[in-house]
């Protein structure tokens, strides 16, 4: 009986403070990010030495839940973000919920038995259709009942259109991750293209944007191109896109929701408030 009233104390005072927690999920690591009273308490990274099995990414959470002490309590809020390269952009003039599978077929690989979900893009009429990581969203809902999850595309993309809502430019953004990177053009206040692309050198990095450019009749001397996320000055992928693309620039830190370091790093995980 003790110890029911501790957990219902525990409860009701982080309810008062606001303690919330968002989990970024992918198959190479883990970020943890708990904000109370509107100001970051906690930034928790971690990278696998090779890419995990979903199964491999569970059991590695379920062992930070388990040792880390600031993870040890409930939360007002839980977030899960999904980041992994199982979706796709629909129109929302064309969506329909009951054809989920059909988006997704042509560009990943789908089982009859796999779990299809969608988010709503705020700031255009567009949804990302994805599959979450089930095991992982049946895990915190065992473990802290009722929470919110979505795609990191879904963040990323709500985040860069509101900081475009004023420009007309043509402007390209790219989102670095490791061994990925997600590729942003917007043109007139618009989507204009959104691509994921895998890569493993410096080489490979700038193919893919220059590439884009070029479909999109884009001029590497006059389209603005920003940065954001595991990438800085002065590093091997900002020199080398330097070399070929006159406005580069990285993500201004107070164009974040919160931010650390003053870096874009976790750039998905401190927009998903």
């Amino acid at each position: 009986m003790g110890t029911g009233q501790k957990t219902i104390q525990k409860i009701n005072k982080n309810l008062e403070k606001g303690v919330s927690l968002s989990i970024q999920v992918s198959l190479n690591g883990l970020s943890f990010l708990i904000l109370e009273n509107n100001s970051i308490r906690d930034l928790i990274n971690y990278s696998f030495e090779k890419t995990h099995t979903p199964k491999q990414v569970l059991d590695q959470l379920i062992h930070f839940f388990n040792t880390n002490e600031g993870l040890k309590q409930s939360f007002s809020k839980t977030t899960v973000i999904h980041d992994n390269e199982m979706m796709t952009l629909v129109p929302a003039a064309v969506f329909e919920e009951e054809h989920l599978s059909d988006y997704l077929k042509y560009n990943t690989k789908i089982f009859k038995t796999d779990f299809i979900t969608y988010d709503v893009i705020k700031n255009e009429d567009l949804m990302v259709v994805y599959i979450p990581f089930v095991n992982i969203n049946n895990y915190i809902f065992e473990r802290f009942g009722s929470f919110e999850y979505k795609h990191s595309t879904t963040i990323a993309l709500d985040h860069i259109l509101q900081i475009q809502k004023n420009n007309n430019n043509e402007s390209m953004y790219v989102h670095v991750g490791l061994n990925y990177f997600d590729l942003v053009v917007t043109q007139q206040n618009e989507l204009k293209l959104y691509n994921r692309f895998e890569y493993q050198t410096k080489e490979d990095f700038i193919y893919y944007i220059l590439f884009t450019a070029e479909q999109l009749g884009l001029n590497p001397e006059q389209f603005e191109c920003t940065f954001m996320g595991n990438i800085k000055k002065n590093d091997p992928f900002f020199d080398m896109a330097y070399k070929y693309i006159r406005n580069i620039s990285l993500l201004s830190s107070n164009k974040m929701r919160f931010s650390i370091d003053d870096t874009t790093n976790n750039f998905t995980l401190l927009n998903s408030f």
